[in-house]
This record gives C-alpha cells, structure tokens and sequence, in this order.
C-alpha cells in the first residue's frame, strides 16, 4: 500500500514539475507590436476565382451522360428499371456538376 501511495506522489510530482518547467521556459509573452497606419492606396483588384480542375470528375460526367443516352435509347424498359437508372443517374449528373462548379 506504502509502495502505490509513494509511486502516486512520485508521478503527481513529475507531472507538477514538467508544466511548470514548461511554462517558465516560453516565459513572458512579448506585447502586441501596433500596426502602423498606411497612407490609402487604392488596393489591386482580387483574382477572380477560377474552379479547380477535377479531370475525375469530369471524365465521370461524360461516362455517366454516356450511359444516360445510351439507357435513354434502349428499346425495352425493363419493368420500370431503365426509368429508375435515369433516375439516379440525373441525380448523379447534378451531384458531379456540383462538384464542379466547387473550388
């Protein structure tokens, strides 16, 4: 029982001492420095924000408008299935554009 009291003063010790030691080792914080004021300039004009490229994304657009017009041409419906497919594939076509139009 001695051995557990004396090993946890031993680890609250240790522990004490490293965030003290720690903290006084960063010491003081330096003050803010002011920012100066600046004579206004007229600022440049911001870039205009330009989408990223997504060529995954963009090579799934075109598969998945393929398989829309490929499924939009077949001649049997499937019970319901074909029209389900565009269904979703609309849904996924919108989802991509989405995408797209993202940075």
């Amino acid at each position: 029982m001695k051995k557990l009291g004396f090993m946890t003063l031993l680890i609250t010790a240790t522990l004490l001492f490293t965030l003290a030691f720690s903290a006084a080792a960063t010491g003081p914080k330096a003050p803010a420095t002011p920012v100066p004021a600046v004579a206004a300039v007229p600022a440049a004009p911001a870039p205009v924000a330009t989408p990223e490229r997504h060529p995954h994304i963009d090579e799934a657009l075109e598969q998945m408008r393929a398989a829309k017009h490929q499924l939009e041409s077949a001649e049997h419906d499937f019970d319901g299935h074909r029209a389900k497919s565009l269904e979703h594939l609309n849904q996924a076509i919108h989802e991509a554009e989405v995408c797209m139009s993202m940075k």
